[in-house]
């Protein structure tokens, strides 16, 4: 009885956590006016990936369907993509 109480627990803490991921289209929208990269995270959250080279980082978030990346130029969001995971 404990072991398929526990599994159960299990399989909806893993459907809860899914079912609040967000897709790309809902980043790229709360993203649409922002210029600044604290004004990103603020809207959005922490990114999942930070790659850094000098001044230049990508911001990668995972989504339900993909992946959205922004490059940050100093403190300057100057573009975002989105790939699907296809």
């Amino acid at each position: 009885m404990r072991r398929t109480l526990s599994g159960i627990l299990f399989g909806l803490t893993i459907f809860v956590l899914a079912a609040c991921e967000k897709s790309s289209a809902e980043i790229l929208d709360k993203a649409k006016d922002i210029s600044s990269a604290q004004a990103l995270k603020e809207a959005i959250g922490d990114p999942d990936k930070v790659d850094k080279v000098g001044p230049v980082a990508n911001w990668t978030y995972r989504t339900s369907d993909g992946e959205v990346t922004f490059t940050i130029v100093g403190d300057n969001v100057t573009v975002s993509t989105a790939t699907s995971k296809d």
